[in-house]
């Protein structure tokens, strides 16, 4: 057998998944308390996209960290008084620098959208997977993240039966205004190729 035939005869590698029991193999834990379990039955089909920072518009520092672990100190800043007692959490956080922080896993009920619905289903907490951007909604985002955001979603993508993502705005229509006008969703699609999901701009014409 002549060396290219016996190369053409190897198995292929199997690639490894990034995850393992829900959590990201590249994501920095920080376990929030604030979950619990999805209903029976309910697939995770759904990934929900939000903006945050705390104080908003100031990057870097704990201050989400400590707002999804119930330990922000409401006194450190006047605009953290109106938090306290605030029991919020997501699956992931993707800092301005790309860095993917996980405080949920992936199938547990991570506290996220509130109030919500998409496409006549309520509760999009039950069947979605909340994904923070750290920023502020109207502002633009960092190629980081887009690169990060585009990653995660395939991967969860090929281990969740995930068919959309959308905005929290989306879901939430007049409450809610993230990830907001400075999110690029057509630079998320560059970014995210043939692979799925689908986008707001794909999935409902805009």
């Amino acid at each position: 057998m002549s060396p290219v035939a016996a190369r053409r005869r190897q198995p292929v590698p199997t690639p490894v998944s990034p995850w393992q029991d829900g959590w990201h193999r590249d994501a920095r834990r920080v376990p929030s308390p604030n979950f619990g379990p999805r209903p029976p039955g309910r697939a995770v089909d759904l990934a929900i996209v939000h903006s945050i920072s705390l104080p908003p518009g100031r990057y870097g520092g704990d201050a989400v960290e400590r707002l999804f672990t119930n330990r922000l100190d409401p006194a450190a800043h006047p605009y953290f008084a109106g938090l306290a007692g605030l029991e919020v959490s997501a699956h992931f956080l993707i800092r301005r620098n790309g860095e993917l922080v996980q405080f949920v896993a992936v199938d547990g009920r991570a506290w996220h959208a509130g109030r919500s619905s998409w496409r006549g289903v309520d509760n999009c907490n039950d069947h979605s997977l909340g994904i923070e951007l750290e920023g502020l909604e109207g502002h633009p985002f960092r190629a980081a993240q887009y690169r990060a955001l585009a990653r995660l979603l395939r991967q969860a993508a090929q281990a969740w039966p995930i068919l959309e993502a959308v905005g929290h705005e989306h879901v939430a229509p007049g409450r809610k205004h993230d990830p907001g006008a400075g999110f690029d969703w057509r630079r998320l699609a560059r970014h995210l190729g043939a692979h799925k999901p689908l986008l707001p701009l794909l999935s409902r014409g805009t």
